[in-house]
C-alpha cells in the first residue's frame, strides 16, 4: 500500500486514488484541484464535463502570470480562467478510479466528497532544442504526482440544548445560588 500525505480517519469511509509521474502540467493540475478540493464527486464529475466542453472556466488563482481573461471566471470572483483539458483528463480518471475504488468498498457514490486532493510536481523530464547560431537550450516538461480521496460525510450530531439563554456571569451565577439558598 503507497503512503499518503493525510492518513484519513476511518478507513472503511473513504476511497483513495493516486497517479506518479504523470506527464501534464503542474501548473495547470494544481489550479484544476484547487477547483474541486472539498466538491462532491458528481458535481465535481459534471463540472469537470463542462469545462472539457468550454461552458464553464477553470479559474486560476496562484499560477496565472501571462493568462487571457474570460468572463466564465466571474463564477469564482476571478478574471484569469483557462480550460487545460488535458490536466482535466488526468484528474477525472483518478476520480474515476477512486470512484470504482468506493463502490467496490460499498461506499454510496451519491454521497462521497473531494475531502483531499494534492497535487505535487514530479521530477522534470529534460530534453533540447536547438536555437539559432548553434545554440542549445533546455526543453523541459513539468509532470505532477495527483492524490486524492474520497470520502462519506460524518453524521451530524445535534446540539444539545441550552439550560439559559442569556449569557450570566460569575457574579449574577452566584446572587441566583444565593438566593436559591435562602429561599430553601
Amino acid at each position: 500500500m503507497t503512503r499518503y500525505s493525510v492518513q484519513s480517519v476511518d478507513p472503511t469511509k473513504t476511497a483513495s486514488a493516486r497517479g506518479a509521474y504523470l506527464r501534464t502540467s503542474f501548473k495547470n493540475t494544481y489550479e484544476v484541484a484547487g477547483a474541486i478540493r472539498g466538491w462532491n464527486l458528481q458535481k465535481a464529475l459534471a463540472y469537470l464535463d463542462q469545462v472539457t466542453d468550454h461552458k464553464r472556466a477553470i479559474p486560476f488563482r496562484k499560477h496565472a502570470g501571462s493568462i487571457g481573461r474570460t468572463g466564465q471566471g466571474k463564477e469564482f470572483g476571478v478574471t484569469k480562467a483557462r480550460w487545460p483539458v488535458k490536466s482535466i483528463k488526468f484528474v477525472q480518471d483518478l476520480l474515476q478510479n477512486a470512484q470504482a475504488n468506493a463502490e467496490t468498498k460499498g461506499l454510496d457514490k451519491e454521497t462521497l466528497v473531494i475531502s483531499h486532493i494534492q497535487v505535487n510536481q514530479a521530477p522534470k523530464q529534460r530534453r533540447r532544442t536547438y536555437r539559432a547560431h548553434g545554440r542549445i537550450n533546455a526543453y523541459q516538461s513539468s509532470p505532477s504526482h495527483i492524490e486524492l480521496i474520497l470520502s462519506e460525510p460524518a453524521e451530524e450530531i445535534a446540539k444539545a440544548k441550552e439550560t439559559s439563554l442569556a449569557h450570566i456571569s460569575s457574579r449574577q451565577r452566584g446572587r441566583i445560588a444565593a438566593q436559591k439558598r435562602i429561599s430553601a
